[in-house]
């Protein structure tokens, strides 16, 4: 018989499960950097709303659209400020505070929406809502940029679009993470959520080279495009997202090789333990799982025994109060508030500071503050690494975040000595702001939305997650609106606002990290994989 192809044999060398679990590994990372795409255009655009040119100069080429109409001609904006042909109403003397508003009323209708979100999202199907979230904010990103097609001053319209589009972002987070936590067990869950996690710095990069395509000749574009795009993977969602491995009968948790032998006692024990889980009733699936495995290793087949689920005596959906007493759940929530107000800091004002530093346009400041996020990728995937070798998550944030801050000091000095100076620096500032924001967002979500204090309860998840993610979006929305308004100072005293950030980030970890210090083994106070007896 013929030698089978290569190909083939790669393909059958993987299980069932396995292929499914790296299908939705991949879907679900499209999905969420698509709305990473979307958020990054404004920090492209803000040089092009508001920018110097000599007095004799034109504005920029639109198309031949309505904007190049002689009321809003070279004429119209020389008359009004001799230096500017800036898009009205940021042409004045306080546009960074009117691109601070845009900014703030984003992440502040985020913030609001995201502590609602997670728990409207366990009580829908996360395909319908996910699905319908992607299409409305991709059409609100487009509806910005139409703007410029029709010649929009108002900043109202602007502001107004921005709020509603920051409320359906927020159908983003919990849905997606609480559809991976379904699909992937606790083993080795830092690594695996630090590779996906950089999908928020892969969105980034490439809504910044979108955006910079089209900045400086037709900048609605660099909204409609990734509005397009954020619609389109909204329709993929709805085709082909499977929200939870038992709708088509695949295991939850990957597999490994037992390290355990097979003998009567263990046969023994593993018996005693159903039965006392039938006297109770029957337990959430995953919980099986967790009954079963200490999350590094798997029993034989023939040792698990596997409960049907019952709809009907199926756990409620945890209250908001409760996912609040989960021990951790406060304390790294409070933290991802300022590691968040730095990271959006840099999300939404990098590309102007950088235009301000060294002297680029829109375009190439754009493409060179996407180095921020390729150091954020590597940030991400370390924070994971580590955390998962020395099993304490609350550790590993505290020793990023206290690199950080002395980093970001050393970024405001030396940016100002030249562009190889910015790049090297970008790269290392993107790796340590970047990293404990990733990690607290991923694993110690799915840690905590699974506590052993929680008895099984697979529906607090999603209400977890929205929770310390909205929690953090309060940062978000802070750290733009400082920026706008302490930059006029200058942005040296943006940096000194971000290293004080850090520091109150670190502040809050500090019981978590001395009990994880004192406590030998798994992280303390998360979740500590359960063990054999």
């Amino acid at each position: 018989m013929a030698r089978l192809p290569v190909g083939i044999r790669f393909i059958i060398s993987f299980s069932r499960d396995q292929w499914y679990r790296a299908f939705i590994f991949m879907l679900t990372f499209l999905l969420y950097a698509s709305f990473h795409l979307s958020r990054k255009p404004i920090s492209i655009v803000k040089g092009e709303l508001h920018k110097q040119c000599a007095a004799g100069d034109e504005p920029d080429p639109r198309f031949n659209g309505p904007s190049s109409s002689t009321k809003h001609g070279p004429t119209h904006w020389l008359l009004h400020n001799e230096t500017d042909c800036g898009w009205a109403p940021f042409d004045k003397n306080n546009y960074q505070q009117l691109l601070g508003a845009l900014d703030y009323s984003f992440l502040c209708a985020y913030a609001i929406g995201m502590y609602l979100s997670g728990i409207i999202g366990e009580r829908l199907p996360i395909r319908y809502y996910l699905t319908f979230g992607m299409l409305a904010s991709g059409a609100f990103t487009a509806l910005f940029g139409l703007g410029y097609f029709y010649n929009i001053h108002s900043l109202g319209f602007y502001v107004v679009t921005q709020i509603i589009n920051g409320l359906v972002q927020t159908t983003g987070w919990p849905s997606v993470v609480t559809c991976l936590s379904n699909w992937f067990g606790k083993g080795r869950r830092g690594l695996i959520m630090g590779i996906w996690n950089s999908h928020t710095s892969v969105g980034n990069i490439l809504g910044s080279l979108i955006a910079g395509y089209w900045v400086s000749t037709c900048w609605g574009l660099s909204f409609i495009v990734p509005g397009a795009i954020v619609a389109a993977m909204g329709i993929v969602c709805f085709l082909f997202l499977i929200e939870h491995p038992k709708d088509i009968k695949c295991s939850s948790t990957l597999p490994t090789h037992s390290k355990i032998s097979e003998n009567g006692i263990n046969r023994f024990r593993l018996q005693k333990q159903t039965t006392h889980t039938e006297k109770n009733g029957p337990l959430d699936p995953e919980l099986q799982c967790l009954l079963l495995s200490d999350g590094k290793s798997s029993l034989h087949p023939s040792h698990i025994v596997v409960l049907p689920g019952d709809s009907s005596g199926s756990m409620v959906a945890i209250s908001f109060t409760g996912a609040l007493r989960i021990p951790g759940v406060i304390e790294f929530s409070l933290c991802l508030l300022f590691a968040k107000l730095v990271s959006y800091t840099f999300l939404f004002w990098l590309p102007l500071y950088i235009t301000n530093i060294d002297h680029l346009d829109a375009k190439q400041a754009g493409e060179l503050s996407t180095l921020f996020d390729v150091g954020g990728i590597f940030g991400g995937i370390l924070a994971g690494v580590i955390s998962d070798r020395l099993e304490k998550r609350a550790s590993t944030c505290g020793l990023m975040l206290l690199l950080a801050a002395p980093t970001l000091y050393v970024f405001s000095s030396v940016s100002k000595m030249g562009l190889e100076a910015t790049i090297a620096m970008l790269l290392l500032s993107g790796a340590l702001v970047s990293g404990p924001y990733a990690l607290i967002t991923t694993a110690v979500s799915a840690d905590l939305g699974t506590h052993k204090s929680l008895k099984g309860n697979s529906h607090a998840l999603s209400t977890v997650t929205a929770i310390i993610d909205g929690t953090g979006s309060v940062g978000a929305a802070l750290g733009p609106l400082l920026a706008g308004l302490i930059s006029p100072s200058g942005w040296s005293n943006v940096f000194y606002m971000l290293m004080f950030a850090d520091a109150c980030a670190l502040l809050f970890l500090i019981r978590l990290i001395h009990k994880e210090l004192s406590c030998p083994g798994p992280a303390a106070g998360i979740q500590a994989p359960l063990k054999e007896h």
